[in-house]
Order: C-alpha cells, then sequence, then structure tokens
C-alpha cells in the first residue's frame, strides 16, 4: 500500500510541475522573464517529468529477492540516471541559447560580444562532456562486472588509457586547448586571420576544433590545438579595420607622383575604402623592376578583400592604357 501511495505521489508531483511550470510562464511571468523560463519549460518539460516518475517508480519498487523485481528495479535506475543526464544537458543548452539571444545584434563588429560568444560555446560543450561520463561512469557501477572500471571513469582516473585508450589522450587535448583558445585573447569568432597564406573568418570556435570560412567560402577546419603551438596572423585582434596592400611591377622610368595622383583618385571614389588611411610607397627594387606598394584600410576583411582586388585591376588598366612604357620591360645590349 505504501508503495502505491509513493507512486502516486510521484505521478500527482510530475503533473503538478508540468501544470506549475506552464502557469508560471503564462501569468506570473507575464512576458517579463518569458526569455528565460519558455525555453527553460519547451526544453525541460519531458526530462522533468520522467525524472519525477523514474524517481517514484524506484522507491516504490521493493528491492526483493526476485530476479524480475531486481532486473526491473535496475532497468529504471539505469533510465534514472540517463534522465537526470539529459535533463541538466538541455538545460545548459537553454542557458547557452539565452545568453546568445540576450547578446546585441552585430556582435562580429563588436569584439566584446565575438569573445563573449566564443567563451560560452567551449565552456557549455566541455560541461555537457562531463555530465555526459559522469552519467555513463554512474551506469557502469551498477554492473558488478565492470563496477570497477565506472568507478575509474568517476574519478578520471585512467580514463584516457583505459576508456578511450591512446586516441582520447589527442582529443583530450584538443578539448582543453579549446578552452585555452577560447580564454587566451588570441582569436574570437569574426576574427579575420591568415593561416599558412589562407585568408578566412573564425566561423566557429568548437571544443576541439576551429572552423576558418575562406575567402572563396571554402572551410578550413583546424584542431585547436594548432592555435595554441602555431603563428598566425590575427588582422582584427584589436578592431574590425583592415589594411589591405597590392604590391606592382614596374619599369625604373615609372613616375611614382603620377601614380600616387591616380592611386589617390581610384581610393577616394571606392565606397570600399572607410576614409582612414592609404599610401603608395617604393618597397623594392631589383635590377629589372621596381615594387610599389600600395595600401589601403577597409571597415573589415571581406571589403579590405575586395578594395585591393578593385585597385590592382584599375591601376594595371591605367599603366596599360596611359603608360605603357612604364610596364615591366627587359633590356639587352647589343655590340656589333
Amino acid at each position: 500500500m505504501g508503495r502505491a501511495v509513493v507512486m502516486l505521489a510521484a505521478v500527482v508531483a510530475a503533473a503538478l510541475v508540468d501544470v506549475l511550470s506552464g502557469v508560471l510562464v503564462n501569468r506570473i511571468a507575464r512576458g517579463r522573464y518569458a526569455w528565460l523560463l519558455a525555453p527553460l519549460r519547451q526544453a525541460c518539460r519531458r526530462p522533468t517529468t520522467a525524472v519525477l516518475l523514474l524517481a517514484g517508480l524506484y522507491a516504490a519498487l521493493p528491492g526483493g529477492p526476485g530476479p524480475w523485481l531486481r532486473e526491473g528495479r535496475h532497468a529504471i535506475l539505469l533510465l534514472l540516471i540517463g534522465s537526470v543526464a539529459l535533463l541538466v544537458v538541455r538545460a545548459l543548452h537553454v542557458a547557452e541559447n539565452v545568453a546568445f539571444s540576450r547578446l546585441p545584434a552585430g556582435g562580429v563588429a563588436d569584439r566584446r560580444i565575438r569573445r563573449t560568444r566564443t567563451q560560452i560555446r567551449p565552456v557549455r560543450r566541455l560541461t555537457s562532456t562531463a555530465v555526459t561520463i559522469v552519467a555513463i561512469g554512474l551506469i557502469m557501477t551498477t554492473f558488478e562486472p565492470i563496477r570497477l572500471f565506472g568507478i575509474s571513469v568517476l574519478t578520471s582516473a585512467g580514463v584516457i588509457g583505459a576508456v578511450i585508450g591512446l586516441s582520447a589522450r589527442t582529443a583530450l587535448g584538443n578539448a582543453f586547448a579549446g578552452i585555452q583558445v577560447a580564454f587566451a585573447d588570441g582569436l574570437y569568432v569574426g576574427d579575420v586571420l591568415v593561416i599558412d597564406g589562407e585568408w578566412g573568418r573564425v566561423e566557429e570556435v568548437k571544443l576541439t576544433n576551429v572552423v576558418i570560412r575562406l575567402w572563396d567560402d571554402r572551410r578550413l577546419i583546424l584542431p585547436t590545438t594548432y592555435f595554441t603551438e602555431r603563428p598566425f596572423q590575427n588582422w582584427t585582434r584589436h578592431e574590425t579595420r583592415v589594411v589591405g596592400k597590392v604590391q606592382i611591377h614596374v619599369d625604373h622610368t615609372a613616375n611614382l607622383d603620377d601614380l600616387r595622383v591616380e592611386a589617390q583618385r581610384l581610393i577616394e571614389a571606392s565606397p570600399l575604402w572607410d576614409r582612414h588611411q592609404w599610401v603608395l610607397q617604393m618597397v623594392d627594387a631589383n635590377p629589372q623592376t621596381v615594387v610599389i606598394q600600395l595600401q589601403a584600410s577597409a571597415a573589415d576583411g571581406p571589403s579590405a578583400w575586395d578594395l585591393r582586388c578593385d585597385l590592382r585591376e584599375a591601376m594595371v588598366r591605367y599603366l596599360r592604357e596611359n603608360h605603357p612604357q612604364w610596364l615591366p620591360r627587359t633590356r639587352s645590349e647589343y655590340k656589333p
């Protein structure tokens, strides 16, 4: 009789939690806290109900000598552990989504917002992974043959060698590197990077890898350990402005003052220039040509790339149509 009362109380408690949570969201909050309570109830409603029902069933069923009772109670315990883990993981997902939704729009331009986005996601993923590992360890401890193995998982003793083996060392190294990347102030989501000559923007910082969206829409996926062990260029570490440069080889007879006038006209007419800075300089010389470098700033990486392409095309066209004698030439001396 007492066990039946416990089971009935569990069912009633689950129903009350479901009803009261709906009342809290729809009436008590009145829209003020709906941004938090509504997604939390939607994501955690079923796992919470399952936890309450399974807890009542586990408390009500006897652990008697009958094999069916023992196996049934054990199965309910396994489901209870899985339901609690699912409830915690879903709550973490809701917390992440709510935190992102409360951030102002235009996060790519604001470095502080990008830093927040970069740091929240790896922490949530690491916490979800930890919860999953704990749940697996608890489930293992309920089976006598692998009880010690489950305890080693819970205490993190021998996780690398006993659970996943040598391959886990790389995975765990990437996971810790992901946390280090997120909080080391080296790169954030939206930053413009140059890696081995490839230019792109950080699209996502995961726990074990970083996704770079290259200028031609390809995705470069690198392990997070890459950014803790190797150098890379971050063009937007302190601001989103990017200075693009164009190098052109011309003949030694080229008039740089004339080229500066044309470059100024092209830059000032371009909507991609952010009106901050530009310069044209001779940066190198060899026996055949001199190298002029044109630098101009833009608001962000994509604008700087397009500005560089436009300036390079326009300068080459200007040389070809107006001063072809300034194009690179190969000279030879004839001696009769």
